[in-house]
C-alpha cells in the first residue's frame, strides 16, 4: 500500500497536469532518434523548462537532462561555460552543432530538426501558456526548483516518463532537487488505446504498443507499459512504482 503522503502527492500531481491541460502526454506516431543525445539543462518546477519538456514528448525525443535547481552547484559551471550564464532552458545538441537558449527558440529548433514543422501553438511560449505554466508550478509548491543536498551518482541514472503522467512528476522533481543527471525516455502515448492509466486503459482486448515503437520495445522487455521507470546503472538497479523510486532516491542519493 502507498502510504497517504505519496497519495495525496499524486492526486496533486493530477491537479497539476490538468492545469497544464494534458500538454505533454500524446506524441509523434514516427520518430526520429538522434544518434547522440541532446543535451537539455533543465529545472523541473521552471514554467519555461516545462514547456519544452512537453514539445519533447510531442516529438517522443528522448534527452539527456542536467538538473540545475535553485541553490544548486553540480552542472551551473558547465552551463555558464556553454552558454555564459546560468538561465535554464538549455539546449546543447552535437548532431547538429547546435547550442541556444530560451523556451521558445529551443522549441522551434526541435520541430524544424526534428519533425521539419513549425510548432503547434500549444505547447509555444504565448502568454496563455506561461500562465497556466507558472500555475502548474503554484499547484505543485514550487516542488523541483530548489536544491537538496545530495551523493552525485558516477553514471547518469535513465528515467523512462511523459511529461504528464502524475506519477512519474514527483520522480522527475526528486532528481532535480537531487541533482541526478538521467536520461530521459519519452514514452509518448501514441494512439487511442495508450490513454489511460497503465491498468485500466481505454481499449477493449489485448494492449498492443505501435508496432516498431519504443512502447512496443518496452512491452517486449518487461511485459508492461508503465511509468516512471527507474534504471540505475550505479547499483544494478530497475523499478516501477514511483512510491518506491522516490525512497530509493532518498536511500541512496540524499544526504
Amino acid at each position: 500500500m502507498f502510504p497517504d503522503s505519496h497519495i495525496r502527492n499524486v492526486i496533486n500531481s493530477t491537479l497539476a497536469s490538468t492545469t497544464r491541460f494534458w500538454r505533454g502526454t500524446s506524441g509523434s506516431r514516427k520518430t526520429r532518434q538522434p544518434a547522440q543525445l541532446p543535451v537539455l539543462y533543465d529545472r523541473e518546477g521552471c514554467p519555461k523548462c516545462r514547456l519544452v519538456r512537453e514539445a519533447l514528448t510531442e516529438l517522443n525525443l528522448d534527452v539527456m537532462i542536467y538538473p540545475c535547481p535553485e541553490g544548486g552547484s553540480r552542472f551551473f559551471t558547465p552551463l555558464e561555460a556553454v552558454s555564459g550564464n546560468t538561465q535554464v532552458p538549455y539546449l546543447v545538441d552535437a548532431n547538429t552543432d547546435t547550442e541556444l537558449g530560451g523556451a521558445q527558440e529551443i522549441i522551434e529548433y526541435l520541430f524544424q530538426e526534428y519533425r521539419g514543422t513549425q510548432p503547434p501553438k500549444e505547447i509555444s511560449e504565448t502568454a496563455f501558456n506561461l500562465v497556466s505554466s507558472h500555475l502548474t508550478t503554484w499547484v505543485r509548491g514550487n516542488k523541483g526548483t530548489r536544491a537538496k543536498a545530495s551523493v552525485a551518482p558516477e553514471k547518469p541514472l535513465v528515467l523512462y516518463s511523459f511529461e504528464s503522467s502524475p506519477f512519474s512528476r514527483p520522480v522527475r522533481e526528486r532528481l532535480c532537487e537531487l541533482e541526478i543527471p538521467y536520461q530521459l525516455v519519452n514514452l509518448s502515448k501514441q494512439q487511442w488505446a495508450d490513454m489511460g492509466p497503465a491498468v485500466h486503459r481505454l481499449h477493449l482486448g489485448k494492449y498492443r504498443p505501435l508496432p516498431g515503437s519504443k512502447r512496443e520495445h518496452f512491452l517486449q522487455q518487461h511485459g508492461e507499459v508503465q511509468v516512471p521507470y527507474l534504471v540505475d546503472p550505479n547499483h544494478q538497479t530497475a523499478m516501477f512504482e514511483s512510491a518506491r523510486i522516490l525512497r530509493y532516491l532518498d536511500d541512496y542519493y540524499a544526504k
